[in-house]
């Protein structure tokens, strides 16, 4: 147990730092980005059920040849009130630093999701009360503002927001390209794929491959939408879309059309060519695998 517990050290500590910085300046993620988003989750989950098992593990480890046989010893000695004398001061410390950063990420997740779901009720309360509603898109308002803006707040009673700008200076054909982008934000739930990289980047600022998937997922989920739009609309009609849009998204937006635009100009007019078929599946299956290793090691009998 004491090497599997190095090994799983190891192993999340590459996911967090190294594989993480290679991951966020790889170039094929554009060419495939919903694969390249199941594979930053799941090196974010692996790297935490590494991180955590391999404190759990360790610090188990005198107990017993495997984790089940260790944990029941751990479970039946504290039900009768006793500490197992075979664990010393270092496996102590091991179990605390587990427990600490398991109560760090969760604790760091909760006030971020907190958080954002208030500043989003908020701002939604505010666009029900000053923005117009739209009947041909359900769930849409339209705001009395000249800049062209459009965003949206994910939810359970969600929103899609357009300026009135939106509407005076694009051609209709514009406008369903910014609707499709949103829209495809709101179907996918691209919240959710953000929020723990958001919560993960707060929990170790300090560690720059946190920092770099917070900044590629952000990235990808804009390609995926961007992708979904041109299928929806010209290339030419979604550049100019992406053009005109001058404002800013609010904070509670999940995101802006000017984000990262010249290079998604770029790759919207110059597509890259898309991973061959067996590539893709073999992305797939590597993130699979990815969550499977740890969770197989603490899971073995």
């Amino acid at each position: 147990m004491t090497l599997t517990a190095f090994g799983l050290l190891v192993l999340g500590v590459l996911l967090a730092e190294p594989v993480s910085r290679a991951l966020a300046a790889a170039h094929w993620p554009a060419r495939d980005p919903v694969g390249a988003l199941l594979v930053w989750q799941a090196v974010g989950l692996a790297g935490g059920v590494a991180l955590l098992g391999s404190g759990v593990m360790y610090g188990l480890s005198p107990l017993g040849p495997s984790p089940s046989v260790a944990a029941s010893v751990a479970v039946g000695a504290l039900a009768v009130g006793e500490v197992p004398p075979a664990l010393t001061v270092t496996h102590f410390a091991a179990l605390l630093a587990a427990l600490a950063l398991a109560l760090r990420l969760v604790s760091v997740l909760a006030v971020v999701t907190l958080r954002t779901l208030r500043v989003r009720r908020r701002h939604r309360d505010l666009l029900d009360l000053l923005g117009t509603p739209w009947p041909a898109v359900p769930g849409a308002r339209v705001l009395d503002h000249p800049i062209p803006v459009a965003y949206c707040l994910p939810g359970l009673r969600s929103r899609l927001v357009l300026s009135a700008g939106v509407l005076d200076a694009l051609e209709p054909a514009a406008v369903r390209a910014v609707l499709a982008h949103e829209q495809a934000h709101l179907r996918e739930r691209h919240d959710l794929v953000v929020l723990p990289f958001v919560a993960w980047g707060a929990t170790a600022p300090f560690v720059r491959g946190m920092v770099c998937a917070q900044l590629a997922v952000a990235a990808l989920i804009e390609m995926r939408a961007d992708d979904v739009a041109s299928a929806e609309v010209t290339a030419n009609q979604l550049t100019g879309a992406l053009r005109t849009m001058g404002g800013a998204a609010p904070a509670a937006a999940l995101s802006s059309f000017t984000d990262g635009l010249d290079h998604r100009l770029d790759r919207i007019t110059t597509p890259p060519p898309p991973l061959p078929g067996a590539v893709r599946v073999l992305v797939r299956l590597a993130a699979a695998g990815l969550v499977a290793v740890p969770t197989a090691l603490l899971l073995v009998p």
